[in-house]
């Protein structure tokens, strides 16, 4: 596989990253793999600032050419801010999916980790397999 991977983010089963920023706030989006699977993405479906997610939860849609797919919370918390860029610029998650083509980013709960998620070289060998 070619997809960029960076090592300084953590990744779920899912294809999506998170990076961890200051005050318990993570910004989250989907993987290059998963952007690279999905071809030209259309619309970008985004959850509401203010709304309670738990991890696991469907928090938005990401529709492409080829197809709709849910994006999911990997940590519960609440949204405090989404890519509005994305309203006019969707394909945003194409061009940059770490960077301008981010999609949410999340207050997380009290005591909320993220253990059990996937360093860059564990989410490489997971996406190889898929």
């Amino acid at each position: 596989m070619s997809s960029e991977i960076p090592s300084d983010l953590i990744y779920t089963e899912a294809h999506e990253w998170v990076r961890e920023t200051e005050g318990g706030v993570v910004r989250i989006g989907i993987t290059d793999h998963a952007q690279s699977q999905l071809g030209d993405v259309v619309f970008v479906q985004l959850p509401t600032v203010g709304d309670t997610l738990t991890a696991g939860d469907a928090m938005g849609e990401v529709e492409s050419t080829k197809s709709v797919s849910d994006i999911y919370a990997p940590l519960g918390g609440e949204v405090v801010a989404v890519n509005e860029a994305l309203d006019a610029s969707p394909e945003l998650v194409n061009s940059a999916p770490y960077g301008d083509g981010w999609i949410v980013e999340i207050k997380t709960a009290e005591g909320v980790s993220t253990a059990g998620m996937l360093d860059a070289e564990a989410y490489r060998q997971f996406a190889d397999g898929t």
